[in-house]
């Protein structure tokens, strides 16, 4: 029996590829044998991952790319195609936040910056579906391939402060169960479409919002810890062998999931 779970014969496309997770997440995928293509927005953050990752393996590519362009979108998957012939996966996960669509502890609802409220519903939703519309074209002829989009768990519930993160993520969860039955009624069970909804990751934008300066919780970082029974924050590993079951033969039966990453904090009400 094949292995279901060999994704080496694979070409994946990464947005957001020069970030934590989705960067991560890239690597590890590059490890197991695929070729994967790292898309993100800036030329030297590309040119840095490449150097790295020309270290872990020769199967690999990169482009600058805006995915809220749709004709730089459609630009960079004509060059894939003419290079790799084929896409098997994408996995969107550009993203991010600002502190203008968020609302602190001493500000109210009418504090919203809502041209940043904007942004980031853009980045984060739009910046799924653009690149989606792009590379599911390869999919549709192919009649077989998988996207696995970032979703949060600032979607499933309300979580204080992050308004415009959390509305799109919630965009995104929609996005993909939509798009899931969408591509499977159509094009039949080769197209799948899942999400993964990492919780509580370190990185270098919250760090300061989760961890004092000692090494000691803040209050937010307690908040969460409190609410989740594994006592402690995720770290960025923990996220690649989800993804990496999703995108396998192994999951040819699942599509239209969100799959929880996050120690239990979406089962425990904190009580």
């Amino acid at each position: 029996m094949n292995n279901l779970f060999d994704i080496s014969d694979k070409v994946i496309v990464v947005t957001g590829a020069a970030g934590v997770l989705a960067g991560g997440t890239a690597k590890y995928l590059l490890e197991q044998g695929a070729h994967v293509v790292f898309l993100d927005l800036h030329q030297n953050k590309i040119d840095s991952v490449l150097d790295e990752m020309k270290t872990v393996s020769d199967k690999l590519s990169g482009y600058a790319c805006n995915v809220l362009d749709q004709a730089a979108l459609d630009s960079v998957y004509h060059q894939i195609m003419q290079d790799c012939g084929r896409v098997d996966v994408l996995i969107n996960g550009a993203g991010g936040n600002m502190p203008g669509a968020t609302i602190g502890p001493e500000q109210d609802i009418t504090d919203l910056n809502i041209e940043d409220y904007s942004k980031v519903l853009d980045l984060n939703l739009k910046g799924s579906v653009l690149p989606t519309m792009t590379f599911v074209k390869a999919f549709i002829q192919q009649r077989k391939g998988c996207i696995v989009n970032f979703s949060s768990m600032a979607s499933p519930q309300a979580l204080t402060r992050v308004l415009g993160y959390s509305n799109a993520k919630a965009g995104v969860d929609n996005l993909t169960r939509w798009m899931a039955t969408e591509l499977a009624l159509k094009y039949g069970d080769g197209i799948r479409v899942n999400a993964v909804a990492p919780g509580f990751f370190v990185s270098n934008q919250n760090r300061a919002l989760l961890i004092n300066d000692d090494g000691s919780y803040t209050e937010r970082g307690n908040q969460v810890i409190n609410k989740t029974p594994f006592r402690r924050f995720g770290e960025s590993h923990e996220v690649f062998g989800t993804i990496h079951y999703l995108i396998s033969d192994a999951a040819s039966f699942v599509t239209g999931t969100v799959v929880p990453i996050d120690g239990g904090f979406s089962s425990f009400t904190g009580v």
